[in-house]
This record gives structure tokens, sequence and C-alpha cells, in this order.
């Protein structure tokens, strides 16, 4: 899809347009409720299909699929995303009001940080055609992990700070308590950073983590910036608003680690083929449509797997308490 410079300014005053809107809305501290996240789920879902629908009418049915597979794909692993950041809460202590606030400026950081990886990535894609037999082989391997670590069925991990974060808190200190939504304060007459600060630049570099992995898997899908960069932005400018609808959902969805792992699997081998179809060999390439079909099928199996599995356990230890303790005679 040739995209001039014009559209790519436009698309990003809009984007910008759409999260100072966002801002505004949230810019007082307050507790998210359920029916607030679930209008602004919707509201950032239909803002994205109208996008993809843009696609269709100004651009190409090619370009269209592109944008839904990857902002599908986008958006079921940033669901995976928010298992970190309630435990980047959980240890930062972060009061439920300020919640919001914390993760509006730590997803745009995170928006920033992967605009540089996709613009670093189309660089490299264009210049080392060979590059996609890597991602593929990292994201099957990423696949393996994910299988094993779902299967070992491991313990609630804790949050452990990146060594960027453990600079930026021995270089300007950190205020022993917070302090609304202040991000810095004089304290013994030095300024330092309030943990609102930490806990922000905590989810924003976290995620350059599941960008290893994200990344990759769309340029799986498509090579075009454009694309890569609007299915990415849609994807996370709504994690905020789905952090609070499905955050007491989460532990529900067992199979979910399963469920990406197939997706990152079937892209890494997709990358593959694409590769191996450059370099004059014949084998076959996935299209687009089959590749929406396996994804939203992979995701549709796993989430109605996982709600009957949880349900069964819940039956099961409500049976357990209902018997009667044996009393020995």
């Amino acid at each position: 899809m040739d995209v001039s410079w014009t559209l790519w300014a436009l698309t990003i005053l809009g984007l910008s347009a759409l999260i100072a809107v966002d801002f505004y809305i949230g810019r007082k501290p307050h507790d998210v409720s359920v029916k607030e996240a679930g209008i602004w789920t919707v509201v950032w879902i239909v803002l994205a299909a109208l996008f993809g629908l843009g696609l269709l009418i100004f651009g190409n049915s090619q370009a269209s699929g592109e944008f839904f597979a990857g902002y599908i794909t986008e958006k079921s692993l940033s669901v995976d995303n928010l298992f970190v950041f309630v435990l980047i809460m959980a240890k930062f202590s972060v009061p439920s009001q300020l919640q919001q606030r914390v993760l509006l400026v730590g997803v745009l950081i995170a928006l920033v940080l992967r605009a540089v990886f996709i613009a670093a990535g189309a660089a490299i894609i264009a210049s080392f055609s060979w590059v996609f037999y890597i991602f593929g082989a990292f994201l099957i391997w990423t696949a393996w992990k994910l299988i094993q670590e779902a299967r070992s069925g491991g313990e609630e991990e804790e949050f452990e700070e990146n060594r960027l974060l453990t600079s930026v808190e021995r270089r300007f200190g950190v205020a022993d308590k917070y302090h609304g939504t202040k991000l810095f304060i004089q304290q013994n007459g030095k300024r330092v950073l309030t943990p609102l600060m930490v806990v922000m630049l905590a989810i924003g570099t976290t995620d350059v983590l599941f960008a290893l992995d994200s990344i990759p898997a769309i340029f799986g899908l498509t090579q075009d910036p454009y694309i890569v960069f609007t299915a990415n932005a849609f994807a996370l400018m709504g994690l905020r608003q789905l952090y609070f609808l499905i955050g007491g959902l989460l532990k529900k969805l067992v199979h979910l680690s399963y469920g990406l792992s197939v997706i990152l699997g079937f892209i890494g081998v997709k990358l593959v083929l694409h590769a191996l179809h450059e370099s004059g060999a014949h084998v076959p390439e996935i299209s687009i449509p089959f590749s929406l079909a396996v994804i939203c099928g992979v995701l549709i199996v796993t989430t109605v797997t996982s709600l009957i599995a949880t349900g069964k356990q819940k039956k099961a230890e409500a049976a357990e308490k209902a018997q009667p303790e044996r009393v020995e005679a």
C-alpha cells in the first residue's frame, strides 16, 4: 500500500487527537466502573473497525485484511500483557483511583517505543529479506516456550524491575508515598520521582519485552509499516479500558497461553514459508484470509474451553466444600 507523507501526518494527528480526548475524559483520578470501561472498549473497537473499513474503501481488500489480522493478533497478545500489568499494580500498591492515569501514560510510552521498533523492523526487512527466517524461528521458539510454561502450571510470578527502571530510581530517587497525580516532588531540597512516575515507566518499558514477540508476529502478516503501526496503535490505545473490563476475568482464561502459542507458531511457520518463497523455493504461501480465520478460530476455541474448564473447577471446589467433614469416633 502506497502511503504518502501527508497520510502519515494526518494519521498521527488523528491518533494524537484521540489520545488527547481519552486523556481529557480521564483527567480526574477516579475508580473506573465496569460500565465505563465497557463503553470505551466498544468505542475503541468500533474506531478500529471503521479504520479497517476505510482501508477497504480508499485502499484495497488486501490492506484491510492485513489490518484486521494484525489488529486482532496484537489485541490478543495485549491481553497477555494485562497479567503483567496486574502484577505491576500490585507490586507498587497503586491506589485504584490512580490506575487509569498510570495505564494511560504507560500505554502512551509503550506506543512511542513500539513506533521505534516498527521503524527499525521495517528498515531491516527492506534491506535483509533473510531476517524472516530469524523472525519465524523466534516466534516458533516463543510458541514452544509458552506451551511449556502453560503445561508447568507455574506459580504466580512476581514483577521484577528492569535495569532501566532501577537505574532511573537510583539516579533521581523515589518518594516514599504517592502524591496524587504529581510525577515529581521536592523532598529534602531535592527533586525526586513519585511512585506514580515509576509505575508509569514500569508499564511503558515492560511493554518493550512484549513487543519482541508482537512486532515480528505482525510483520508475519504484513510488511507494510503503515498497517503495522496503526494496528499496534489501535490495539494499545484500547488496552487501558480492557484492563478494567476483564481484569477480574483474566484468571478464568486458563487456556490463553495455549491459544497464543498456536497463533505465534502459526505466524512463525508463515514467515518461514514466505522467506523460502522469496528465495525462489516452490512452497505455498499462507493467505491473509486464511490467517485471519485461523487467528479468530483459535481465540474463540481457547476462550470457550477456558470458561468451560474454570466452570468445572468452580463446581468441583463447591462440591468439595459442601461435603460434611468426617468426625472420628
